[in-house]
């Protein structure tokens, strides 16, 4: 009787070992197996990620050179489409803008003329110098391109503001002076703040505004002819008219009489041209 329980000990045992070893090599198995599993999942995460910095590096390859041939594209129409007397007119201007400034500097015969003529003569050169710069170069960078239109545009508010400036500051006086000064130059400044900050603003939207900061004078108009005299006052109104027409020449982009050598803006050039040719007469004739 006393072996039969041993005997069932003793199978127990065995049974209990077995179950351990069992479950040990499964387990030894298991992680056997889970190591293989994630040595496996590594290598092929390397492959992976080696493909992917490599196609990465393709792509941003490709983009480089489709970015390049894009703006050696860019460039090539920019240079195709360009009229060819583009800029002509305002090269020539240039030059002979700054011998008459410098002829102007000479005539001053008082500081306060010199001052006056001087800010005249700067902002009339530098439209036309920079607008040469702009329209004669074919840049080939397109950042570079924007630079220069962004400064040609700005020009123009300079020379508004330096065209009133002798007027204001040599035939009116006191508050007149001080205000039309204050009025033109801080629009001026508004207006070139615009053109260099709004890269893609309408043709429409910087016309208006030459014309709005160009129209500031005509609020001292007649306080200026009443010193300068009435031949004095048909010059500058006639300098503004052109300057007006120009402006609807240049948003409308009419007449363009021949694209490929002498087109709209062409033509807004020589506006621009004899507009400031009349301001200059009124400023050498009746302010000095």
């Amino acid at each position: 009787m006393s072996q039969g329980p041993r005997k069932a000990r003793d199978r127990a045992a065995q049974a209990r070992e077995s179950a351990v070893t069992r479950a040990t090599a499964a387990r030894d198995g298991a992680v056997e197996r889970a190591g293989h599993a994630r040595d496996a999942a590594v290598e092929r995460a390397g492959v992976a990620r080696d493909a992917a910095v490599g196609m990465a590096g393709t792509a941003r390859d490709a983009a480089v050179e489709r970015a390049a041939a894009v703006k050696d594209s860019a460039a090539e129409s920019i240079k195709a489409i360009k009229p060819k007397f583009r800029g002509v007119s305002h090269e020539w201007a240039f030059f002979l803008s700054l011998g008459l400034g410098i002829s102007l500097l000479i005539i001053a015969d008082t500081p306060k003329k010199l001052l006056a003529v001087g800010i005249y003569s700067v902002s009339l050169c530098a439209l036309f110098g920079v607008s040469a710069l702009y329209h004669r170069i074919n840049w080939k960078s397109m950042r570079s391109r924007m630079m220069m239109r962004r400064l040609d545009h700005s020009m123009i508010f300079l020379l508004i503001a330096g065209t009133v400036t002798p007027f204001a500051l040599l035939n009116l006086t006191g508050t007149w002076s001080t205000a039309i000064l204050i009025a033109v130059w801080s629009a001026a400044i508004v207006g070139i703040i615009v053109e260099l900050l709004w890269i893609s603003s309408p043709k429409w939207v910087s016309a208006a505004m030459y014309v709005a900061v160009g129209w500031i004078g005509a609020v001292a108009f007649p306080q200026i002819v009443g010193t300068a005299g009435v031949w004095a006052g048909l010059l500058i109104a006639t300098g503004g008219i052109l300057y007006t027409v120009g402006a609807v020449v240049y948003a409308t982009g009419r007449p363009d009489p021949s694209p490929a050598y002498f087109g709209y803006h062409e033509v807004f050039h020589l506006f621009v041209i004899g507009a400031a040719a009349f301001h200059f007469a009124a400023v050498a004739m009746f302010a000095l």
